[in-house]
């Protein structure tokens, strides 16, 4: 269970430092338009709303390895939404 634990605290982190990567960006751009960026924040929360939903029905199904496909979605779709954040500037 300790390592469904960790897990979770891995996707917190992660979404956590996007989004504070997110608010910085902000600040370093006062000038744009911050509906963007919103969204984006809003597609960093969605996506650990979905991925903490998937850990606990792989969690009820006793599938662990599942968990390694969670992991790679949370690399890939940090890295997606990293590339949105470049691409506004």
């Amino acid at each position: 269970m300790s390592s469904i634990k960790l897990f979770k605290k891995e996707i917190n982190n992660s979404i956590g430092s996007f989004i504070e990567e997110v608010y910085d960006w902000e600040l370093n751009h006062p000038d744009a338009d911050l509906k963007l960026t919103e969204k984006l924040i809003e597609k960093a929360i969605f996506l650990f709303d979905e991925l903490i939903q998937k850990i606990n029905a792989t969690k009820r199904k006793g599938g662990k390895k599942r968990y390694k496909s969670h992991r790679e979605n949370l690399s890939k779709s940090i890295d997606i939404l990293q590339k949105e954040l470049s691409k506004l500037g």
